[in-house]
């Protein structure tokens, strides 16, 4: 009987947990959604168009749009290396600044965009600047995965430019990212030199991002979160470690309520946006993943999310949520 228990024990590990290092292997075709949830085909070994990435390099096409509580609905555009751009906006350096990056098939006005933008609004008087890369977001997926570095890079440009024109500080930057969108701020936090207070990454992208490295690291701010809602074996997400803080809703592979895989990878910025109007979503530390499948975890506490730019913490959390808003 002992035997038996170990055996189902060894089982239940391999298949259920997934390991904060591993190799996940997708096969070669998959399905992924657009930002209007949409599936498409994807070849991960089609070859990237290098053409588009080289084009990002050398002439940075990111579109900064910036909203605030004088211009909720309509936005300004910021333009790097155009002072006057920022200066006659309605910019200001002494309230945080929040970015949000969207992901692969998508632009300022998909998700989580717009969810995100008014929930922070809605909280407090901040500069929210939407990051529009749709020129290489609207490639093949892996011309798009080519060229996140490239975009992001020109993000961390535009806020050292940013605080350049007007001393808004780093230490009140926050960067937000969904699903590629979260390696792209994880890029923008490096050429900042991690500096920017917080580097949030919802759901962070799994498929072609387990070796790469590019992906969104722990070093790419002075804090960095990581929510995890999709990472299966044959999930969206990356479904592994990657900041000071990772966040596994539920165990971090489904979500109450949800039948497929995008819905449980658009979990993540709704439980974020939640998070930022209420303060129940708490995590429980776990000392491993193992405990964060059987939800057996009993350490310390540390909410998910909010709008905390001192936040602080480390370590592997799993929260239980409910099936619908504000979970």
């Amino acid at each position: 009987m002992k035997t038996l228990l170990c055996l189902c024990l060894a089982v239940y590990t391999a298949f259920a947990v997934p390991l904060e290092n591993e190799k996940r292997q997708y096969s070669r075709f998959i399905q992924i959604p657009d930002g209007d949830g949409l599936l498409h085909t994807v070849d991960l070994e089609e070859q990237p168009d290098m053409g588009v990435v080289e084009a990002e390099l050398r002439n940075s096409n990111n579109q900064y749009l910036l909203y605030t509580r004088r211009n909720t609905l309509l936005s300004q555009t910021l333009r790097i290396n155009n002072a006057n751009s920022i200066t006659s906006s309605n910019f200001n350096a002494q309230n945080p600044t929040v970015v949000i990056a969207h992901g692969w098939l998508s632009n300022q006005n998909t998700n989580p965009n717009p969810i995100l933008r008014n929930a922070f609004l809605r909280k407090a008087d901040v500069n929210i600047i939407v990051l529009d890369w749709r020129r290489v977001a609207m490639s093949t997926y892996p011309t798009a995965v080519a060229g996140v570095p490239g975009v992001g890079r020109g993000l961390g440009q535009f806020l050292n430019f940013l605080n350049s024109v007007t001393g808004a500080p780093f230490n009140t930057m926050h960067l937000i990212g969904f699903s590629l969108g979260a390696h792209v701020v994880g890029n923008a936090g490096r050429e900042l030199g991690g500096r920017a207070a917080r580097v949030t990454g919802l759901d962070p992208a799994g498929p072609l991002w387990q070796l790469n490295s590019n992906r969104l690291r722990r070093t790419d701010g002075v804090y960095v979160e990581g929510i995890h809602t999709d990472g299966s074996t044959i999930g969206l997400g990356i479904g592994s470690a990657v900041g000071d803080a990772d966040f596994f809703p539920n165990g971090g592979n489904s979500q109450p309520g949800c039948l497929t895989s995008l819905c449980n990878h658009n979990r993540a910025y709704e439980l974020f946006a939640a998070s930022i109007t209420h303060t129940h979503l708490v995590g429980t530390q776990c000392s491993n993943m193992l405990q964060v499948s059987a939800n057996t975890c009993r350490g310390s506490t540390l909410p998910l999310g909010n709008d905390n730019l001192n936040k602080q913490g480390s370590g592997l959390y799993r929260l239980n949520t409910r099936r619908s808003y504000p979970y």
